[in-house]
């Protein structure tokens, strides 16, 4: 039988507090350290907590429709294109020295007109046709490029600029009407909700243009970004510009690529609106809000700093799928007009709210002290001193 003295309980006090409060130490611990910094994770808490919070005002009768899966899914065609321009934005941005692209909208709506005269008018075949709207989309990337990287004019003054010239062309050359024919209506299919494979039947249906064009591009941006000199290169340019040009780096070129891959993007994005809108609209990229600042927001959100240097693709993601779905419930519960302008006032709160809980993760970044184990350790011995 154990005996238990005071001495005994007062050492197990301590320990049994401990144990105690060892989960909510660990969470001081986790936020004191910087945890909020793991965007990835804070994105899918909000994500959960709109899916609850929509799912409770469904059951209450809030909603003027149903919020189920089959209504999130639908969303999806509306994910594809702004998941697409974020990426876009995270190259640019990463880029470092105010990097931004306005003109995403305008290049894919010009892009987007010269698909549908390539594969309507001029009679091409669809491969073809997309392969050159994805390379005049580059070309248009390349414009800005030289205007920021080479030129010296400032990223937002250069974009604008173009943002105000491809939407005038694209207006001028389909003479302010929509381009449609038998190609196009075909091509809807490109864009159209299909059951998947083997686990379709208890799924809802998911847009085709996931598959075809989200995922390909996300893959490819993510081996650059992870796994390539460029990708390096482009993370080094946006951390520190001088260092990088000590290092040896091409920080002009790298940085005009920044700006040719957004443009080959926004040339996809072109080709998508297409298949989506059934017919290749002037404003496509540009009516309302347009998708220059939805994917700017997506982007910064996505923990992508607006000084560069820092930004990961899987976070962008996560964070256009929030915006997507965080618009589809509000329009779920403020009904017509008066929701459109609900969206756009969310858009603004997210985006200051993102720009200020990223400068305060990046203050604690640079404030936090590095860990004893980040040190590296001394091995051999120190060298004899020898006494005079």
């Amino acid at each position: 039988m154990t005996h238990v003295t005071p001495d005994t309980r007062q050492q197990a006090a301590p320990a049994a507090q401990q144990q105690t409060t060892r989960p909510s130490g660990r969470m001081r611990e986790w936020f004191a350290a910087g945890g909020l910094k793991d965007r990835a994770a804070l994105l899918l808490v909000l994500l959960i907590a709109l899916v609850v919070a929509m799912t409770i005002l469904d059951l209450v009768g809030q909603t003027s429709g149903a919020f189920n899966s089959d209504y999130l899914a639908s969303t999806l065609i509306a994910y594809v294109p702004l998941a697409l321009l974020a990426i876009a934005q995270l190259f640019v941005i990463t880029s470092g020295r105010g990097g931004i692209d306005l003109s995403v909208g305008s290049m894919v709506s010009l892009s987007g007109i010269a698909f549908a005269m390539l594969f309507q008018h001029a009679g091409l075949p669809l491969p073809v046709a997309m392969l050159l709207a994805v390379l005049f989309g580059a070309v248009l990337g390349a414009v800005n490029g030289v205007l920021s990287a080479y030129l010296g004019f400032p990223p937002l003054i250069a974009t604008l600029a173009t943002f105000y010239g491809y939407r005038s062309i694209a207006l001028v050359v389909s003479e302010q009407r929509p381009i449609s024919g038998p190609e196009i209506s075909a091509f809807y299919d490109a864009a159209k909700a299909v059951e998947l494979p083997l686990i379709g039947g208890s799924l809802p249906l998911v847009p085709l243009g996931v598959f075809t064009f989200l995922l390909p591009v996300a893959v490819v941006a993510w081996f650059v970004l992870n796994r390539t000199a460029y990708g390096r290169a482009l993370y080094a340019i946006g951390t520190n510009d001088l260092a990088a040009q000590w290092a040896g780096i091409d920080t002009r070129r790298t940085r005009m690529m920044a700006f040719v891959a957004a443009g080959a993007i926004s040339g996809l994005v072109g080709v998508y609106t297409v298949a989506q809108f059934a017919s290749a609209r002037p404003d496509a990229g540009t009516s309302g809000s347009g998708m220059a600042l939805p994917a700017i927001t997506i982007a910064v959100l996505g923990g992508v700093a607006i000084t560069g240097g820092i930004g990961k693709l899987g976070g962008v993601l996560l964070a256009a799928l929030l915006i997507v779905w965080l618009n589809a419930s509000i329009l779920l519960v403020v009904p017509g007009n008066d929701g459109a302008q609900a969206q756009s006032l969310a858009l603004g709160l997210v985006l200051l709210g993102a720009a200020l809980f990223g400068q305060v993760s990046l203050k604690r970044r640079r404030l936090a002290p590095v860990p004893l184990s980040a040190v590296p350790a001394v091995t051999g011995t120190l060298p004899e001193v020898k006494r005079q």
